[in-house]
């Protein structure tokens, strides 16, 4: 999985914003889906970065970015993927929300340590 915050999307580059809200249903078989999805990701065409954040009670926020939309498209499409969506609906989740946005410009600030 590559570092979001390593990454400089480019203008026009499409952000996929999946908002979902986690059960507590089969934790390791989860787990290791979404490991397995993050690896299939990474090697499809136009794929920039993924990252996930999930809070304790089981809502979660996982941004991945493409290069352009054809790219969001073909991995939404893409069969693996699919099979693990369905996956999701059926034992992972109790509700998720996408959103697909167009990256505009990107900036970054982070404290100094030390």
């Amino acid at each position: 999985m590559s570092d979001i915050h390593a990454v400089a999307p480019p203008a026009g580059a499409v952000a996929v914003i999946f908002i979902s809200r986690r059960n507590q249903s089969d934790p390791e078989g989860y787990d290791a889906a979404s490991a397995a999805m993050d690896e299939e990701a990474a090697r499809q065409p136009g794929y920039i970065a993924i990252e996930s954040v999930r809070e304790p009670g089981g809502e979660g926020i996982t941004v991945s970015l493409w290069e352009d939309e054809a790219s969001a498209l073909a991995w939404r499409d893409h069969a693996a993927h699919a099979a693990i969506r369905a996956r999701g609906r059926a034992d992972w989740y109790d509700r998720y929300h996408v959103i697909v946005a167009t990256v505009t410009r990107d900036y970054r600030w982070a404290r100094r340590e030390g």
